[in-house]
This record gives structure tokens, sequence and C-alpha cells, in this order.
């Protein structure tokens, strides 16, 4: 398993709680969760260091502001950056305070993005 099934289950308890629905599917060598049909964030293993990390969709508009907080880096799955991807380290998101900014984050974002096409 590519991802910390504990973490997961912390995305989805907060999820539930606010009675967001979403759908977690596997992909990407980890974990995804959407909604709205979108990708909202996701779970995976860093290959190098193998430390759990979260990847974060938070768009173009909030991507600079997201790298200046703890654990926060470039996403660069495909070998250069990203921009309105990110990924975030366990010192960034250990705190449930942290986890929900994350969480709170891609929300924001999530009604401005488009749809994968299928």
């Amino acid at each position: 398993m590519a991802f910390d099934p504990y973490q997961l289950e912390r995305i989805e308890q907060v999820l539930h709680s606010r009675k967001i629905p979403f759908l977690s599917k596997k992909m990407m060598g980890g974990q995804l969760i959407l909604v709205d049909d979108k990708m909202l964030m996701g779970l995976d293993q860093d290959k190098k260091t193998k430390e759990n990390r979260l990847m974060v969709r938070v768009g173009e508009e909030g991507w600079a502001e997201a790298l200046r907080q703890p654990g926060c880096r470039e996403m660069d799955f495909t070998g250069r950056p990203m921009k309105g991807f990110v990924y975030v380290y366990p010192e960034g998101f250990d705190m449930d305070d942290q986890l929900e900014f994350w969480i709170d984050l891609a929300l924001a974002f999530n009604p401005k993005a488009k749809k994968s096409k299928k």
C-alpha cells in the first residue's frame, strides 16, 4: 500500500462531519479523494524518503501562498512543478487543525476546478 490508511481515515472523518459527499479512489500510486468528480486531494508516499504525504489541489491563485506553509513543497509528479498542486509532508498535516487547513483550501478551489476528461 503506497499511502497511510490512517491519514485517509482522518480526511474522510472531516468530510463526513461536514456532510460533504466524496469518493475515494485508488489512483496514481496512492489514494485520491474526489468531490464533485474532481480531485480534491490525495495520499501517497515519497519514493525517495518513504514519507507519507498529501497531494492537494489548491489552484494557481492559492499556489504561492500554500508553498509558504510548513511541510509544503511543489508537486512535481511529472518531473516539473505542477502549478495549482502541492505536496504536504507530515510536519504540515500532523495536527488536526493543519489537516483541516488543507482540506479547507482544497474545498475552496474545488468549485473552480475543471473535471478531468473521462
